[in-house]
């Protein structure tokens, strides 16, 4: 429908106002998943990654957070995922998220023989580890009971060594994910910034004073 820019304003500043009725709510759901409950992980779960093995708590890099994408891989396969790689191709620099205190890695139950082929084919950096010989996949609902791989993403907080899950999404849960707002977003403590409603617990910040270049933060990937 052609009009004129007149009525294109009036049209436009309705759903203007709609879109940022929808980004307060989004922003009342974000508090609510802050303030959610979350259970500890007792399990031992070992990963394995190009020459090392880890444990979960070794997967956070000494940071706060962990958010887990869990990239559809069978050990089967020959490739990973299309619809997970385009997901992978859409993640920010990861030197935000860090300053954030948070971590994001990779895990699918392929051999990481199978996965560092693909991830150098694909030209990531993410660190992207294996769970083939652990329960991690099926405890988490990254693969069923008859072996089916799904995607989502699992997020994990750590305080004095012990870890605990906070969160987890899939199907299209993961389609707004992408940018360093939106995985913080998910998270416990949020973009830990001033204007957040988070757990009490949390040290914020005000906003946008924390933001750099990102070979600017005192730790980057960089």
């Amino acid at each position: 429908m052609i009009v004129t820019k007149e009525d294109w304003n009036k049209a436009h500043q309705a759903f203007l106002k709609k879109e940022k009725e929808h980004t307060r709510e989004r922003d009342k759901l974000n508090a609510e998943r802050r303030h959610l409950p979350m259970v500890e992980i007792t399990k031992n779960y070992t990963f394995n990654g190009l020459k090392e093995q880890y444990s979960l708590l070794d997967l956070f890099a000494g940071k706060k957070q962990l958010i887990v994408y869990h990239f559809m891989f069978d050990p089967s396969w020959v490739e990973g995922c299309d619809g997970c790689s385009m997901m992978v191709d859409n993640i920010g620099h990861q030197a935000h998220l860090r300053a954030r205190d948070t971590t994001l890695v990779l895990i699918s139950r392929a051999p990481m023989e199978k996965i560092h082929p693909f991830k150098k084919r694909m030209e990531w950096t993410l660190p992207w580890y294996s769970s083939f010989n652990s329960d991690f996949n099926y405890d988490f609902g990254a693969t069923t009971k008859q072996g089916e791989e799904t995607h989502g993403y699992s997020v994990f907080l750590q305080d004095n060594n012990k870890v605990y899950h906070t969160y987890s999404t899939g199907a299209r849960g993961v389609e707004y994910l992408g940018s360093n707002w939106s995985y913080l977003d998910i998270t416990p403590m949020g973009r830990q910034e001033d204007w957040e409603n988070s757990p009490t617990w949390v040290r914020k910040t005000p906003r946008y004073e924390w933001w750099k270049h990102h070979d600017k933060y005192t730790d980057s990937l960089s």
